[in-house]
C-alpha cells in the first residue's frame, strides 16, 4: 500500500483478519491520509513478539492476549477495544465429501475416518489449534488424531485450507476467516456448538508505537458501521 501523506501505520494483526484489511485497508487509507504496513501471523505467536517488545502502532490479537501485554506495560489500556469474533470451522477439497458437522458425535466420528487432518500447531500456532489439541485429549482420541495431523506454518503463507485444496488433508479445521480465505475449498462450515470455541479479537496501541495517533484512528475506523459490514462478510463476528 502506497505510504500517505499522514505518515504510516503499522499493523500487527492476526491472520483471521487479513481479508478483511485486503478490502479495508485501501478505504482507511483515502479517508484518512494514512498508509498501512500489514504484517499478518498467528495471534500466539504475535502476543510473543510483541511482549518480546517488537514495534507496531496497533496490534490485533486474542483479547486475552492483548489483557495480558497491557497489564505488562506493552499497551495503552484506554486503546483496547474489541474488533471481532472468530469461530473454529472445517473444510475439504472443493467438491470433496463434507463430513457432518450436525452433531459432535457426528464430527468426531468423521474425525476418526478420516485419514488425514490439517490444522493449526497447537503449540505456537493459532488459538485454533490450541483448542482443538485439548478438545482431541477431552473425546480420548488425541493419539489417533496426533498420528494423522498436518500442521499449517502460519500465517497466510501456511493456513489449513492451502494444504487441504493441494490434497495433502483430507479434513482441515482452523479460524472460518482462514478458511474461507482459500478458494481451492468447500467451507463445510463451524463446528458442532458443544466442540466449538469463540475466539475474541481485540486491537490496542502498543506502548511501543511510533504513530499512536494513526493506530487510534484504525481502531476507530474498524469499530464503524460500513468496517463491521465488510468484516462480517470475511467470516467474522464484527464487535
Amino acid at each position: 500500500m502506497t505510504l500517505l501523506s499522514q505518515g504510516e501505520v503499522r499493523v500487527l494483526s492476526t491472520t483471521a483478519m487479513k481479508t478483511a484489511f485486503e478490502e479495508l485497508g485501501p478505504a482507511f487509507e483515502r479517508q484518512t491520509g494514512y498508509g498501512l504496513t500489514l504484517a499478518f501471523g498467528p495471534s500466539l505467536q504475535l502476543e510473543k513478539r510483541l511482549g518480546e517488545g517488537e514495534g507496531a502502532d496497533i496490534a490485533i490479537v486474542t483479547h486475552a492476549g492483548a489483557k495480558t501485554l497491557i497489564g505488562q506495560g506493552r499497551g495503552s489500556t484506554s486503546s483496547l477495544a474489541d474488533v471481532a469474533r472468530s469461530f473454529i470451522g472445517v473444510c475439504v477439497a472443493k467438491g470433496a465429501p463434507r463430513p457432518d458437522l450436525s452433531t459432535a458425535d457426528a464430527f468426531v466420528a468423521a474425525i476418526v475416518r478420516a485419514k488425514s487432518i490439517a490444522m493449526s500447531k497447537p503449540v505456537g500456532g493459532g488459538a485454533s489449534g490450541a483448542h482443538m489439541a485439548l478438545v482431541f485429549e477431552r473425546l480420548g482420541i488425541a493419539a489417533a488424531v496426533k498420528d494423522k495431523s498436518i500442521y499449517g506454518a502460519g500465517g497466510p503463507v501456511g493456513l489449513v485450507g492451502l494444504i487441504v485444496a493441494r490434497g495433502d488433508a483430507e479434513i482441515g479445521i482452523q479460524q472460518m476467516a482462514e478458511l474461507m480465505a482459500v478458494p481451492g475449498v468447500d467451507v463445510v462450515g463451524p463446528l458442532p456448538q458443544a466442540l466449538q470455541s469463540v475466539t475474541q479479537f481485540s486491537a490496542f496501541v502498543p506502548a511501543a508505537a511510533l504513530n499512536p495517533q494513526g493506530g487510534r484512528a484504525l481502531i476507530d475506523f474498524l469499530r464503524r458501521p460500513a468496517a463491521k459490514a465488510v468484516i462480517k462478510t470475511k467470516g467474522l463476528e464484527p464487535d
